[in-house]
């Protein structure tokens, strides 16, 4: 008798986690990061609109695009949140895929023109991030002072971490 009910309960319970209704419901992948470079802000959405908006800084205040490894300026395009781990010195970090294929296009296409050197590098590691402790001040006074990266505040990103799981979607615009 128990196996009679239990196998249709094991197949009715694979399928209702497997159905598009409960993943709409539980899953964490309706998020989405939109950081805008020119207004120092990071919003994040969900499946039913616009949540919540953190101050941020920057690596420099030049807002175009990133050209090279080392120019301290945070890219422009869309990307991806691969990681996240807690950080020794800048509370919490969730790295990007930077560079994309679109980057590197870019990056090729600025070299063949003369743009950038031909033995620039294109650099990686971008990631959002805290401050170092104690100064926090910085996004309050939007003092940029990364390499490239997008830094909020520390009580800021940890909510951002506990938030948003890896695969969310970031797009950076000026």
């Amino acid at each position: 008798m128990m196996k009679r009910i239990g196998i249709p309960l094991v197949l009715a319970l694979i399928f209702f986690t497997n159905t598009s209704f409960y993943t709409a419901i539980y899953s964490k992948s309706t998020f989405s990061i939109v950081i805008d470079k020119s207004d120092y802000a990071l919003f994040v959405y969900d499946a039913e609109g616009w949540l919540i908006t953190y101050p941020i800084v920057f690596g420099n205040d030049d807002q175009s695009d990133k050209l090279v490894q080392g120019d301290r300026k945070t890219p422009l395009g869309t990307y991806t949140i691969i990681s996240k781990r807690v950080h020794n010195k800048w509370s919490r970090y969730m790295g990007i895929d930077y560079p994309t294929p679109a980057d590197v296009q870019k990056f090729n296409y600025r070299k063949q023109m003369g743009q950038i050197p031909q033995n620039a590098k294109i650099g990686g590691d971008i990631g959002i991030h805290g401050t170092w402790p104690h100064e926090e001040f910085a996004v309050d006074q939007y003092q940029n002072w990364t390499l490239g990266c997008i830094s909020l505040k520390n009580e800021h990103v940890k909510q951002l971490f506990n938030m948003v799981p890896v695969g969310t979607r970031v797009t950076i615009q000026r």
